[in-house]
């Protein structure tokens, strides 16, 4: 059975930095690409980032420059390292595997002053 299971996610200043963690379980890790997507209040879900099996990466353009996607095969883990955090990145950040379209349950990433 395919799980993840997302952390990190907490209240941060304007300007502040957050990493997201996602532990994965039931898969041979290494093969499959990775993303994260969040969901704001009132909106529809969207991707943030995405990992290939070989570590490409991909960004939304509002999230550029700021987060970086991230992964460690040996972990089991795939890492949002989210820097210059702005209050319209709070929302729920959710982890998911496209292969399996499987998500996770949700990490809440608040940015406030």
């Amino acid at each position: 059975q395919v799980q993840l299971v997302e952390s990190g996610g907490d209240l941060v200043q304007p300007g502040g930095s957050l990493r997201l963690s996602c532990a994965a379980s039931g898969i041979t890790f290494n093969i499959y690409a990775l993303a994260w997507y969040r969901q704001a209040p009132g909106k529809q879900r969207e991707l943030v980032a995405h990992i290939s099996s070989r570590g490409s990466t991909h960004y939304a353009e509002s999230v550029k420059g700021r987060f970086t996607i991230s992964r460690d095969n040996t972990e089991n883990t795939v890492y949002l390292q989210m820097n210059s955090l702005k209050p319209e990145d709070t929302a729920v950040y959710y982890c998911y595997i496209p292969t399996f379209t499987t998500w996770g349950q949700g990490t809440l990433v608040t940015v406030s002053s």
